[in-house]
């Protein structure tokens, strides 16, 4: 008789549903302590990163007590911090790849950053191996 309640059905819906919107929120949270940090500044009126920030997390209608906390937080009256790092490597080829990362775990980043090397064929290289070869042109911006 499985199927025959009211919340069997809701609860695949609402998890899937759940699901997207934690993954919006995670987005909009790094996007904001982002913000926050560069503008050296918690003031949205003075910061137009964060204003613009905190206007994508109202448009997808973040609780307001998420975006405060995501505030203090990269205003450092948070536990957590998260630091820019840069890797270095090799793809096939011979071919060079520097990648910047901001994580909050240095070690779990490392990791999976080694791994998208081995898998793809290359090999992460030591620091300063590649940095004299690059100017910086632009960015890519991959959500992993």
């Amino acid at each position: 008789m499985s199927g025959h309640s009211k919340w069997s059905k809701i609860k695949r819906a609402k998890g899937a549903q759940d699901a997207k919107r934690g993954k919006i929120f995670t987005k909009l949270i790094k996007e904001i302590s982002i913000a926050v940090r560069e503008g050296n500044n918690t003031d949205p009126d003075s910061n137009p990163r964060l204003r613009t920030a905190i206007q994508n997390a109202k448009g997808a209608n973040m609780p307001k007590d998420n975006v405060e906390r995501a505030v203090k937080k990269a205003a450092g009256e948070g536990g957590e911090t998260y630091t820019e790092t840069t890797y270095e490597g090799y793809a096939p080829g011979g071919i060079g790849i520097f990648v910047e990362a901001m994580t909050d775990n240095l070690n779990r980043t490392v990791a999976s950053i080694r791994s998208i090397f081995t898998k793809g064929g290359g090999n992460l290289g030591t620091n300063g191996s590649l940095t004299f070869l690059f100017e910086r042109k632009g960015s890519f911006i991959l959500d992993g």
